[in-house]
């Protein structure tokens, strides 16, 4: 891992995520009725209980508004919640000031130029492997994993790694090896 890398994802304290494009494919499927359905990867939400479990806290911040995103946040116990964010930015500032934190003490994950305010002032920017490519030129990290495939349990990874609570994970699951590369 490179050391600029490193030394970033070491101060991380919360780990802030868009929705669409992130946490699923982008894709929204809806019924005939209008109700909105999302897929979301399990072993992304695997990774956000890890993250948890070790100190990092979880939040969620999109654009959108949708009753399906609070079942997910309920069900990973992400307590954090802001949906309908037409100014991510003013909203990333009240995260901060409500959890008494700095930009450095958040990694924020994105894919669309909508997260291209909140990316420039967090203090570790993701763009998952399928984003604008501008969102990927000003992130610190560009996934190898495609949002809602994997992109956020690698994210949730090299937070356990940098912040060496790897070895804890592998212990409580009888593995040793990292799986990034």
């Amino acid at each position: 891992m490179d050391n600029k890398i490193l030394e970033k994802l070491k101060k991380i304290k919360m780990l802030m995520l868009d929705i669409d494009g992130v946490m699923t494919d982008g894709g929204i499927i809806m019924d005939s009725e209008g109700r909105e359905s999302k897929v979301f990867n399990v072993r992304d939400g695997h990774g956000l209980v890890l993250v948890q479990r070790h100190g990092i806290s979880v939040s969620i911040l999109t654009g959108r508004t949708s009753p399906v995103v609070e079942h997910r946040a309920r069900d990973l116990k992400i307590t954090e919640v802001y949906q309908g964010a037409l100014n991510k930015k003013e909203i990333f500032g009240q995260i901060l000031h409500k959890n008494n934190l700095l930009p450095d003490d958040v990694a924020y994950a994105g894919d669309d130029i909508v997260d291209i305010p909140v990316l420039k002032m967090a203090g570790f920017a993701v763009a998952v492997a399928d984003a604008d490519e501008m969102v990927k030129k000003i992130a610190d990290y560009v996934t190898v994993n495609k949002g809602g495939r994997g992109a956020v349990r690698e994210i949730c990874e090299l937070l356990l790694v940098a912040q060496g609570f790897w070895p804890e994970v592998a212990a409580r699951y009888e593995f040793t090896e990292f799986a990034l590369k």
